[in-house]
């Protein structure tokens, strides 16, 4: 079947805005020899559902790009109506967005998850719509026979795709010439990272990457479009933004803007409380080696997490270049060198392919030797596969034996680093979004991006602590909290289990045990036994004297949140909380003056009352 362009003016419609079928997607019913279980399919009470209200299975493959567009699928069907479960058995429809390494990494292909769960679908009878890179960049696959598509630049009408699959059509939606909107309904897997897409396709022509064919050439979108997303995100409680694209180096070199424009840009959007983190995504080494600098000082900015992902690929200049990577193994040292100079605790990923065409003994003791050096703390080691319609599919192999032997030894010279020794018994900051896989402790991240396991409740996801690393491991570090900092406030634990608090990063903080603030700033402080918070108040002023120029806001401040601490830390929200006593709130001034007026009003509706009864008895007489 051929590719149905749009048929529309302007490529699209607006959001949550719906067209008839024949105005807005290309459809033809399904042919019986082709695929004959969608059709029995049809015949079932669940092709009569009204549209809006089914099920849909949505299963992602691949990577933060993949995933944020799988997000915004799922926001549309929500929007319309439909339900999105994990359980592939109650869903009426399966939404499968594809990625595979096949495509636009360096392992070997993992197609056959995708054929395995396509197969599945078919035998259980379920109609059947297939997204993302796969579809896009080999729409000819045997497996995508009689299926229906949705191509990456097409996320914005998957609702359309949906419901013409569920009445029985096969629709294939794949080429477009503008790009999705950042404003479309989203539904993130982590509500508090939000995955953006600043641009799609790349320059480069890798010969071993069929990128281009899915993704195709460079599309950025505007710096003002991003600015906005950044805003309406950080609005909605996001507390990690991460920048995604097939090579976020090369992002406005179409629109004639750069990269250090745009950070600078969404910079300037963070909160300036340090809430919301911000994650540059995978560059490669050619299109930031001209703005090493400006890179350099938007890494160094406190809101910003001082970690880039810069694949080399080989540590030989003849591999390099028989891959087309339009770079050298010195440029790579440049930019590497650069930025862990001009960054304080700068960290930096890698990816390597083992095995490349060509690659000789002595090309891959070069690209140990380079591992070896830099000793990173995080290097994505793969074997080199060949993807059909490439031009390194044509090169004479490497013996899958040799391949296999290369990759072990990398991987064991890798293995054998201890990036985080030496960490044990500082104190970080964190900003903690999700939970780990062992389930009993929070993941977070210090600045950068060495992860870190606390133990604590789901209930300090999104926010942010500080802590002192305990122990560490190769792959990540163990960390106690001693303080979790919010807007206003920061409560601090210490090991009596006392909570001390300030008001914010720039104020004054408490600690008993040093002279130094816990929020790192040198200050004399004041220690006391008992619960102290210092208040942030307004101008500067003190809290009596603001206190009285806002009386109701501070009754109605004192009011709320009187429950008891909540396990061993709890932020305190003003210094006019009641604070306890033996385990019951002392009585102050304003819960007596409230006391007083209740009563007041008590006893004059009770002699209102009386008044009124006895002039009606008098009148009865």
């Amino acid at each position: 079947m051929e590719d149905i362009e749009d048929l529309l003016a302007g490529g699209g419609v607006p959001p949550g805005f719906r067209l008839p079928v024949t105005a807005a997607v290309g459809v033809k019913p399904r042919s019986k020899s082709r695929s004959t279980v969608f059709q029995d399919s049809l015949k079932s009470p669940t092709s009569a559902k009204i549209p809006g209200t089914q099920t849909i299975y949505l299963k992602t493959f691949g990577c933060s790009h993949n995933q944020s567009d799988s997000e915004y699928m799922a926001g549309q069907l929500s929007a319309f109506g439909y339900n999105l479960s994990d359980n592939q058995d109650e869903a009426d429809l399966w939404l499968i967005n594809t990625w595979d390494p096949f495509f636009c990494t360096v392992k070997a292909p993992s197609q056959s998850a995708m054929e395995t769960l396509i197969t599945k679908c078919r035998d259980a009878q379920k109609p059947l719509v297939v997204a993302g890179c796969v579809p896009q960049g080999s729409r000819d696959l045997k497996e995508l026979e009689g299926v229906s598509i949705v191509g990456v630049q097409q996320i914005d009408r998957v609702v359309e795709v949906v419901e013409e699959t569920l009445k029985g059509y096969e629709v294939r939606l794949l080429t477009r010439k503008t790009l999705p909107a950042l404003d479309l309904p989203k539904v993130r897997k982590n509500k508090f990272v939000e995955i953006l897409p600043i641009n799609v396709g790349c320059l480069g022509a890798c010969t071993y990457c069929k990128t281009k064919h899915a993704r195709g050439h460079l599309g950025s979108y505007t710096v003002d479009s991003l600015a906005g997303r950044v805003r309406a995100v950080v609005a909605d409680g996001v507390k990690e933004i991460w920048l995604s694209s097939e090579d976020t180096g090369a992002y406005g070199r179409d629109i004639g803007v750069n990269l250090p424009i745009l950070l600078n840009a969404l910079v300037a959007e963070l909160p300036s409380d340090g809430s919301t983190m911000l994650r540059i995504g995978m560059t490669n080494p050619p299109y930031i080696l001209e703005h090493l600098k400006e890179i350099a000082e938007v890494l160094r900015h406190p809101w910003v997490y001082s970690f880039l992902h810069v694949p080399v690929q080989s540590g030989s200049d003849a591999i390099l270049s028989t891959m087309n990577r339009e770079y050298t193994v010195g440029e790579f040292r440049k930019v590497v060198d650069t930025l862990i100079e001009l960054v304080p605790g700068m960290q930096i990923a890698t990816d390597i392919i083992c095995g490349f065409p060509g690659e000789t003994d002595e090309d891959f003791v070069e690209t140990v030797n380079l591992i070896k050096e830099y000793k990173l703390p995080q290097v994505h080691i793969s074997q080199f596969y060949p993807r059909p319609g490439t031009p390194a599919a044509r090169m004479k192999k490497v013996p899958s034996n040799v391949v296999k032997r290369r990759s072990r030894e990398l991987t064991t010279v890798f293995e054998s680093f201890t990036p985080y020794v030496g960490m044990e018994g500082k104190i970080e900051r964190i900003w903690i979004t999700d939970i780990a896989t062992d389930g009993s402790h929070l993941v977070g991240h210090t600045k950068g991006y060495i992860q870190v396991l606390v133990a604590g409740s789901a209930s300090m996801l999104g926010t942010s602590a500080m802590v002192k690393i305990t122990s560490v491991g190769r792959w990540s570090v163990f960390g106690e909290v001693l303080e979790i900092l919010t807007t206003n406030v920061t409560t601090r634990v210490n090991q009596n289990k006392e909570i001390l608090a300030c008001s914010n990063l720039n104020e004054t903080c408490c600690s008993k045990e040093s002279e130094t603030c816990a929020c790192g700033l040198k200050s004399s402080c004041e220690h006391t036994d008992d619960v102290k918070t210092i208040p942030s108040t307004p101008n500067g002023k003190e809290p009596d004297e603001a206190r009285s120029q806002d009386l109701i806001g501070w009754l109605l401040r004192k009011r709320k949140n009187n429950s008891p601490l909540n396990n061993e830390t709890e932020a305190l929200e003003s210094d006019e909380k009641p604070r306890l006593k033996d385990g019951v709130h002392e009585w102050v001034l304003v819960d007596k003056a409230l006391l007083c007026g209740i009563l007041l009003s008590f006893f004059t509706i009770v002699s209102v009352m009386l008044y009124l009864g006895y002039r009606d008895v008098s009148h009865q007489f």
